[in-house]
């Protein structure tokens, strides 16, 4: 038998690293052993932009709602941010982060916005001819 901080015995093996690091939860806990989004079928790429719909319902106290979800909607209020960013900020894998922005897509609590495709994008040799005539102004 071991002790943690607070002097509470855990038998050895328990899920405690140490003090400081809390309980271990697996990923597959957070997601409820979903690897994918929701039946959104939507994709959300590193770079896409995540928005906290500000016309969506107050839903902080819905119980479907984990602590992850909270920390990924606290993180949103404060700006619009990648799915890298928000998987840095809540210190979660991509993957899990992902399945969790499913959810909150689903129960309307973000908007998602994809970052345009290279090939939609203008030709370098627009953009010199429009910067040249601007100059000639």
């Amino acid at each position: 038998m071991t002790e943690d901080i607070k002097g509470s015995p855990h038998e050895r093996g328990s899920q405690w690293y140490d003090g400081e690091a809390g309980p271990l939860v697996r990923p597959y806990a957070m997601t409820g052993g979903r690897t994918k989004p929701g039946p959104t079928g939507v994709r959300f790429d590193l770079i896409a932009l995540v928005t906290l719909d500000p016309g969506a319902p107050h839903l902080d106290d819905d119980p479907a709602l984990g602590p992850e979800h909270r920390a990924l909607i606290d993180l949103c209020r404060i700006e619009t941010q990648s799915v890298a960013e928000l998987a840095a900020g809540a210190d979660l894998p991509v993957g899990v982060v992902r399945v969790l922005l499913g959810d909150l897509l689903e129960l309307g609590r973000v908007t998602v916005s994809r970052p345009v495709p290279p090939t939609q994008l203008p030709d370098e040799r627009i953009l010199r001819e429009v910067i040249d005539g601007l100059r000639a102004l």
